[in-house]
């Protein structure tokens, strides 16, 4: 992918525009900028969102093996570092008062870790890459040619009187979609191919104060029954997050449902801190929903425009492969763009 000076009509004119930095926006970002081709003519790359604050999500907290080592293959391994991350071997699964031991093939590892502060550190090595601009700013529509290829975003910076603030325009040989899983562009781009994501189920999000875990650095999956399963994982040092898969709607008394169906059918030793972690903290929710990956490139979507991330493609977070399936993505589209 090589650069084009007569591209940089305006500061506004790039190589690449990428919508969203969560996971595979910053992660894109610092690989363009690594293209062997740009060495000696950087690619100008816009990394796009409308916040730059650490986020506050209670998914994309578990990076398995394979996410792990899709970072290293993008020079990114050290995004894990000094975050308080731990390493993950494997899982246990809770099933009727026993415990099942499933460790990673071959002694691999993940880490998991808090969302944000990943975010963050991806979002620090993207500004390192030559040719990245992070600019901090509300993406509202596609600029389009008349024959319905995508030429760039129209945006509004963010500022202390947004709402007053005029759109500018900005142009790019190519627009990647990264926007996650309420993506606003996903049907813009796959047109009358766009089949709608499917809710289902919700998670109910705790942090757990200093407990131990059956096995210790595992994911712990515990079954239910009658509802969907309970995954915990350390998230820090001192803290465990507790995720509820809360099945055919959210409750309407969510202690309630957590104290009667699902403390009853945890190790007692957790018992006490899930109590607590209910009085402590509003407990959070987010929608899970499975949303297969359609072939990009068909007569029914838009040129100019590659989706990425949950904006293309979702799973259950269950599984943890989300971020994995992701930068596994970068690593992929890396390759194919080298030789453009």
């Amino acid at each position: 992918m090589v650069a084009t000076k007569s591209r940089y009509a305006s500061p506004n004119h790039f190589d690449a525009i990428i919508i969203g930095a969560g996971i595979a926006g910053p992660a894109l970002a610092y690989t363009l900028s690594t293209l062997p081709q740009t060495s000696e003519n950087a690619l100008r790359i816009a990394l796009m969102d409308r916040s730059f604050a650490e986020p506050n999500r209670i998914v994309g907290e578990l990076l398995q093996p394979g996410g792990m080592k899709a970072l290293r293959e993008l020079g990114m391994g050290d995004c894990v570092n000094n975050i308080d991350a731990i390493p993950c071997h494997g899982y246990a699964v809770l099933y009727q008062g026993n415990t099942v031991h499933i460790p990673y093939p071959d002694k691999e590892e993940g880490r998991s870790f808090h969302h944000g502060r990943f975010v963050q550190n991806l979002r620090a090595k993207a500004r390192t890459g030559k040719g990245v601009e992070c600019i901090e700013a509300v993406v509202s529509d596609f600029i389009e040619s008349p024959d319905g290829r995508v030429l760039g975003v129209r945006a509004t910076r963010k500022g202390e009187k947004e709402q007053s603030q005029v759109s500018e325009d900005f142009f790019a040989d190519v627009t990647f979609v990264a926007d996650g899983w309420s993506s606003k562009f996903r049907s813009k781009v796959l047109g009358a191919s766009l089949r709608e994501p499917r809710l289902k189920s919700h998670f109910i999000g705790f942090v757990l104060k200093d407990v131990t875990l059956p096995i210790p650095k595992h994911g712990t999956v515990a079954l239910i029954p009658g509802t969907g399963p309970v995954l915990l994982y350390q998230i820090g040092k001192h803290e465990t997050r507790m995720l509820v898969d809360a099945q055919g709607g959210l409750p309407k008394d969510i202690p309630a449902y957590v104290k009667g169906k699902i403390i009853p059918y945890l190790p007692e030793d957790l018992h006490d801190s899930i109590s607590d972690s209910m009085v402590a903290d509003r407990p959070k929710s987010m929608p899970n929903s499975f949303f297969p990956a359609t072939k990009q490139g068909g007569k029914h979507h838009k040129s100019g425009a590659v989706l990425l991330g949950d904006a293309w493609n979702m799973r259950h977070p269950l599984t943890g492969g989300g971020m994995t399936v992701a930068l596994s993505d970068v690593v992929i589209l890396r390759q194919l763009l080298d030789s453009v």
